[in-house]
């Protein structure tokens, strides 16, 4: 294999507006990777959608939403791979070399396929084997660096489980050895990575109906920052910041000196002292500071969709060219061709 410098890659679930969670959670830390020196691919993982997608027309707009999404918040596709998943067919076709090589014990593990399970979502084999397809769209592009989450990390680990037990087997048949790349999964430095609450304080999660949509704004932002979860107590009566879940959402877009006075001015109370609707206006104004030019990029985007599938089509070009690669180089090695 040629050496082409470090090579990351990572999945965009398009199961629904994008929301802070996810904004916070994982789409900084993708857009900040691409300044990194080495090649990299993004995908937005519609295949992995359908082990709980049902609506056609819903799917096609949680791709174009998350394509429009990345793309307006500087996504530059001259420097990324963005593509859809489907349109590199090679990787189901790998997902079945894998498959062939995975024990049924390793998936049984899988703490995600558990999780949702748990909270209801009928099991079907798709979601079974979910970690399998992951695999493949990882190992198909060389990828070395996997920027995730915690929740994502077991994925990472069953890829290298996986790409280990193909090597292994069929290794000695292969170019140097190998047929696969080991891929490492990087968590996010702190200032990439924040845990949103939903606005309930549980979890922000679709599941949960407690999300804030990035691109939210006017009548229905109010209403959003509305629903955040307060108490009754008046303004004037002293609160410990800290246990007041409007902080950790003004933590998210307010500098330190501007958030540090808000708390001083809570903690202290007395006449004066902000009340939770005036803590919600300021919230309301960060955001609408903080997005607006994503706002602006993003009715852009949505006026030119043209401009978007040149985007996703060119980044299917090369996603498939090293694909195919990596494929032909599986098949060659397990005596298929």
């Amino acid at each position: 294999m040629a050496n082409r410098g470090k090579t990351f890659l990572s999945g965009i679930q398009p199961t629904g507006l994008l929301h802070l969670g996810n904004y916070f959670g994982a789409m900084r830390q993708h857009l900040a990777s691409q300044d990194e020196e080495g090649e990299h691919f993004y995908f937005i993982a519609d295949l992995h959608s359908l082990t709980t997608s049902r609506d056609p027309d819903e799917l096609r707009t949680n791709v174009l939403e998350c394509a429009v999404s990345y793309l307006a918040f500087g996504l530059d596709p001259e420097r990324v791979a963005l593509f859809r998943q489907s349109d590199v067919p090679e990787v189901t076709e790998l997902a079945w070399l894998l498959a062939c090589v995975t024990g049924m014990g390793l998936l049984e593990r899988a703490h995600s396929y558990k999780d949702k399970v748990a909270h209801g979502v009928k099991p079907n084999v798709g979601l079974f084997t979910y970690p399998i397809l992951m695999a493949a769209d990882i190992l198909a592009y060389d990828a070395e660096i996997v920027p995730v989450g915690k929740d994502q990390q077991q994925h990472v680990e069953m890829a290298q489980d996986m790409g280990a037990s193909f090597n292994h087997l069929f290794g000695e048949h292969a170019p140097g050895g190998e047929v696969f790349v080991r891929p490492e999964g990087r968590q996010p430095p702190g200032e990439l990575f924040a845990r949103v609450p939903g606005l309930d304080g549980e979890k922000m999660s679709k599941s949960y109906g407690n999300t804030l949509w990035i691109f939210e704004q006017g009548k229905r932002l109010k209403k959003a920052v509305g629903r955040i979860t307060t108490d009754s107590r008046a303004p004037e009566e002293p609160k410990d910041p800290d246990e007041l879940l409007l902080f950790d959402f003004l933590a998210l877009f307010l500098d330190a000196a501007d958030l540090a006075e808000w708390k001083d001015r809570v903690r202290k109370g007395g006449e004066g002292a902000p009340g939770y609707g005036h803590l919600k206006v300021r919230l309301i104004e960060a955001i609408d500071a903080a997005f607006a030019p994503a706002r602006a990029r993003r009715e852009e985007l949505l006026a030119d969709r043209a401009e978007v599938e040149r985007a996703l089509e060119r980044g299917a070009v090369v996603a498939r060219e090293r694909a195919r690669a990596t494929l032909d180089r599986a098949y060659r090695a397990c005596g298929i061709r």
